[in-house]
């Protein structure tokens, strides 16, 4: 009897891996945390800001970093991504800018 070794594919390997898709998933797991204070209303585009636009605070965008690596994998590192940032481009974060990057992380993944 021979035995095979299958490992599961990485979260990031079966995620898509273009902008409408990724930003449909990333408004998802928004809309659930904005859900918990009744704005579920909201429209969530690629030019949405976290912090103008949808009132998210620190502890929500670690809520969402926690997401993500759930979704994407380890590939999608949402601290990486902001330590790269000035404190002005952190405040006027959008939705689109956290969509390029996963995009770009998973497609780079995708290659390996």
């Amino acid at each position: 009897m021979t035995s095979v070794n299958q490992t599961a594919p990485s979260p990031a390997a079966e995620a898509p891996a273009d902008a409408p898709a990724v930003l449909a998933e990333i408004s998802g797991m928004l809309r659930t945390m904005l859900d918990e204070y009744g704005l579920d209303d909201i429209e969530i585009t690629m030019e949405t800001r976290f912090t103008e636009d949808l009132e998210l605070e620190s502890i929500d965008l670690v809520t969402l970093a926690g997401s993500l690596e759930a979704r994407y994998g380890r590939q999608v590192n949402f601290a990486e991504f902001v330590a790269d940032l000035e404190l002005e481009e952190i405040i006027d974060l959008t939705v689109g800018q956290l969509v390029e990057y996963v995009v770009r992380c998973v497609r780079a993944a995708g290659e390996r």
